[in-house]
């Protein structure tokens, strides 16, 4: 796979790169320092994953991440950062990134980009302790002026839970294709693109 790295820090391109060079499948074949490059570069070379900070002076790593992914919805955006703030987790999600991770979990970046590669959304450790706090509610959600059906609600609560089709098929005793086959019904009635905008619309609506 190819991968751009972009960050404002020129060390931590550098050493992103000298560890991602070590892994087999994942080329660094570009990196940048700003907003504004990684815009251009994604135009330039079209990656197969954007490896990119958050905080980036005036034009962040989230402004371009919007950006290039109104213009190429099939863009796969992975952010990795230092900061774990609610707010910039849920931005990062509603724009249709593919996931989030901490720099402190070194050991996670390679990974995390095969999983995206192979179509799932990753979030780091401790981000995932924290998704259970962002889903807290005081009542149930109704969906039903979407048509959503009880078995639906329940395969929309597991993806928003992080779990991938196999895992939910499992977790509700039904087959892959099935969950497929809801999950596709699921985007369709609330006119969302993917599992990951799933995911944004019930914290919004699942939030106190």
């Amino acid at each position: 796979m190819k991968v751009i790295i972009v960050d404002d820090d020129p060390f931590v391109c550098i050493s992103l790169k000298t560890i991602l060079h070590a892994e087999p499948g994942i080329e660094v074949c570009a990196s940048g320092n700003s907003g504004e490059a990684a815009v251009r570069l994604y135009e330039d070379m079209r990656p197969d994953i954007l490896l990119m900070d958050i905080q980036m002076g005036d034009f962040s790593g989230l402004d371009a991440g919007a950006e290039i992914l109104e213009k190429h919805p099939e863009a796969r955006i992975l952010f990795l950062t230092t900061f774990s703030d609610d707010e910039y987790i849920v931005r990062a999600l509603r724009i249709g990134a593919k996931g989030y991770l901490i720099k402190q979990d070194i050991e996670t970046i390679a990974p995390a980009l095969h999983s995206v590669m192979s179509g799932q959304s990753v979030f780091g450790s401790e981000i995932v302790t924290r998704i259970p706090k962002m889903m807290e509610r005081s009542g149930s959600m109704d969906l039903s002026s979407y048509g959503i059906l009880e078995r639906e609600m329940d395969v929309i609560e597991l993806v928003a839970k992080g779990l991938n089709n196999k895992e939910i098929a499992q977790s509700l005793y039904l087959s892959e294709g099935t969950v497929r086959n809801y999950l596709s019904a699921i985007l369709d009635k609330l006119s969302l693109r993917d599992r990951t905008q799933l995911a944004v619309f019930y914290y919004k609506n699942m939030e106190n």
